[in-house]
């Protein structure tokens, strides 16, 4: 597990990850081109706002220029009466003439209730349960069409054969023709079907001021809760004043009016209420100027809609045409942004909606600030949401001016489609771009930073196997030939190894030429002390001579010892090397220790093993080995103890052990032993003979010339010192 975690965090701090967590900063790109285009979606709204004002602007001054368009709205009360002054709004679907008010059911939102407040007459208290009704009125350009949705309680028609048309419930139509005539005209029915209309020339109570009429066509439908009355007033009969009365009557015996509700007093042209309908006039000039890439209402100064072009669906300008017509990329890439790409980048990005909810298809009134600021005289654009907060609506009204006088505004619409579209358009391109740029980036930095990675790791494992654990070369360090920093570290070290390689060669040529200039002053000096002791008779003075003559011995076996190792690593040169069993040579050894250290104890433990303990080499360097191993041991052992030489198989290898109980290794000196003249003794441990440290340093030698490897550790319980060699095997 500590293995594992160690390699997890060599891992974490090498170059490589450090490049790509550096690399990770590419990541800010793909933000930062985010919020730019949001920023550019924020600049195209401003461009489509001036556009669209820009178009309520041009379409107000083309319509100033022709006032003739806008005659009846000059005239308009500057205040409406509510549920007097009537308005028809523009009916976008064929209205059947047959009592059935399922017709009108898309434009339920426009019906209005006439109740108490719109009471004329009543003979008796007036109850909202018993009498009321609903209104809506439509225009198709050729009839104003009106429903009229009455409940009452105690429904009285008209009787067969009678010519009174004021004995019954009926409905009185008052109206001003475009010449500016005052008509009245009466609807009754003696079931239900289609209705009868008089024209009222008189007074409705004579015979002879009552004349049958074709002019409005009516029906009249019987129902649960009352009568369903619906008209078609032809656009040539009805001018700017309009007036529906209803007459209940309750009694069928006495046949006398109740209650009369009225959306104004029929009695004359004065007392009616005004009618609007749109101008199909207008909206054909609207046609004529608007290319369908917005949606144009024309209002009065009562914000009632005059005409109206275009549709929301498709209002959206011309942002949307630059993407609109594409052609999708094809192939590979085309697969990959439609599957892999586009729903990724949509987990964030807003989808434009396919249709927008439009609540005011059908308004008959255009309520809204930018209305009520345009009509005061103010051009005004204003953003709202549409009740599914799918889409944003743009409306920018102007206001219509004749002779300097507001009659009207302008109000030119357009969705966001386009420019959501345009904007996620361009995310998509952008984002496309950025990850090729960030994957191509990521990958050449990993690559950058493996190749880093891999010639630092080459530099250093050249720089591990140049020197040995003991510091001598091995080979000379190749610099590199690169000329950035990696290359001049390179050179640095190439230097520095032969360098080392020049002083390691001089320390160990330095004890062989030591030795050689040596030998010959010792010699002189040990032939002259010789012949001295032959011509020398005084007693003290032959002590003299006999010290002075172990001091040269002592002195020529340090010199011996000097050159030892030389010789024995020029040998290695020239050495025969042979199959023997190990094990033999070990036994062998031991038995002549025995003889060579009376007074020491040696315990021998070789394991059995099928394969045996056959390797190739040269026996006589296993037995210096040992010998060196074991003089080592005896020299440091305890008194009473034994040296232990132990040999067992590990796979290929074979492990010889010599260990020895007495004072162990001194702290991290244990390595450091197998050099050339290293030796630590404790002042009690020095003798009169020469301890150069040369032992162990030779047993490495011997091991390394075989393959093998060398430790030395304190024995386990820390009362001893082991050394362990361990020799490759010859197969079998």
């Amino acid at each position: 597990m500590t293995s594992l975690i160690e390699r997890v965090l060599r891992w974490a701090s090498g170059i490589r990850t450090k490049v790509v967590l550096l690399s990770g900063l590419l990541l800010l790109l793909p933000f930062i081109g985010y919020n730019y285009v949001w920023e550019l979606e924020n600049v195209l709204r401003q461009g489509q706002e001036q556009t669209v004002m820009g178009s309520a602007r041009a379409f107000s001054m083309a319509l100033n220029q022709q006032p003739r368009l806008f005659e009846r709205q000059r005239f308009t009360k500057p205040r409406l009466d509510d549920g007097k002054d009537l308005y028809a709004f523009d009916l976008n679907s064929h209205i059947d003439i047959d009592g059935s008010p399922l017709d009108w059911e898309r434009y339920r939102e426009h019906f209005k209730p006439y109740t108490s407040k719109h009471v004329i007459f009543s003979k008796n208290t007036y109850r909202p349960d018993n009498i009321k009704f609903d209104l809506v009125m439509g225009s198709d350009g050729d009839d104003v069409y009106a429903l009229l949705d009455v409940t009452d309680t105690t429904p009285v028609l008209k009787r067969n054969g009678t010519s009174r048309i004021d004995r019954n419930d009926h409905l009185i139509v008052a109206l001003t023709t475009p010449e500016g005539d005052f008509k009245r005209y009466a609807v009754t029915a003696t079931q239900s079907g289609r209705a009868h209309v008089d024209l009222i020339e008189d007074s409705i109570l004579s015979e002879d001021g009552v004349f049958p009429s074709n002019a409005i066509n009516a029906w009249w439908q019987e129902t649960s809760t009352g009568h369903v009355i619906e008209l078609a007033i032809p656009n040539w009969l009805v001018g700017e004043k309009l007036g529906l009365a209803f007459y209940n009557v309750n009694d069928p015996f006495n046949r006398e009016i109740e209650t009369i509700i009225a959306t104004s007093n029929p009695k004359n042209a004065e007392t009616l209420g005004t009618l609007l309908t749109p101008s199909p006039a207008l909206e054909s000039v609207l046609n004529t100027i608007n290319d369908d890439g917005s949606r144009v209402w024309v209002v009065d100064r009562h914000a009632r809609v005059l005409a109206k072009s275009g549709d929301l669906q498709t209002a959206n300008g011309v942002w949307e045409t630059t993407v609109e017509y594409q052609e999708p990329p094809n192939g590979i890439m085309g697969w990959l942004q439609t599957h892999i790409l586009n729903p990724l980048y949509y987990q964030w990005l807003e989808r434009p909606p396919e249709s927008i909810v439009d609540t005011m298809q059908n308004a008959a009134v255009f309520r809204g600030i930018e209305v009520q600021q345009a009509l005061l005289g103010r051009p005004y654009a204003n953003w709202r949401l549409t009740p599914d907060q799918g889409a944003m609506i743009l409306s920018a009204a102007y206001p219509i001016k004749i002779n300097n006088q507001v009659v009207g505004a302008v109000v030119v619409e357009e969705n966001t489609k386009g420019i959501k579209t345009l904007r996620n358009k361009a995310l998509e391109q952008l984002f496309n771009v950025l990850l090729a740029v960030i994957c191509i980036g990521v990958v050449v930095l990993l690559l950058f930073g493996s190749h880093i990675s891999r010639r630092v790791r080459k530099l250093r494992d050249d720089a591990e196997s140049a020197i040995d654990p003991q510091g001598r070369v091995r080979h000379q360090l190749y610099p590199a030939q690169s000329k950035d920093e990696i290359g001049d570290l390179s050179r640095t070290l190439s230097n520095m190894v032969n360098r080392q390689s020049e002083y390691n060669s001089y320390l160990e040529k330095m004890s062989s030429s030591l030795s050689h200039e040596l030998r010959t002053p010792v010699a002189v000096v040990r032939s002259s002390l010789e012949n001295l002791s032959f011509v020398t008779t005084d007693d003290d003075q032959q002590r003299y001579i006999d010290r002075a003559q172990e001091g040269v011995s002592r002195l020529a076996t340090i010199l011996s010892s000097m050159t030892e190792a030389t010789r024995l690593e020029q040998s290695f040169n020239h050495a025969d090397t042979q199959a023997f069993p190990l094990d033999e040579v070990i036994k062998g050894c031991v038995q002549g220790y025995e003889y060579a250290y009376p007074e020491h104890v040696f315990t021998i433990d070789v394991s059995t093993q099928s394969n045996g303990y056959v390797m190739l080499g040269a026996p006589e360097y296993i037995a210096q080995l040992l010998d060196k191993l074991v003089a080592n041991a005896a020299e440091f052992r305890a008194p009473e103890t034994a040296i232990t030489v132990q040999l067992n198989r590990v796979d290929s290898r074979a492990c010889i052990t010599v260990s020895n109980f007495g004072p162990t290794l001194p702290k991290n000196m244990g390595n450091q032993l197998l050099n050339s003249m290293v030796s630590v003794r404790e002042e009690k441990q020095k003798s009169d003979k020469p301890h150069l440290g040369l032992g162990l340093y030779i047993a490495r030698l011997v091991s390394e010339f075989h393959g093998g490897e060398l430790s030395i550790q304190n024995l386990q319980t820390q009362n001893g010192v082991s050394v362990s060699v361990w020799l490759p095997l010859s197969p079998k």
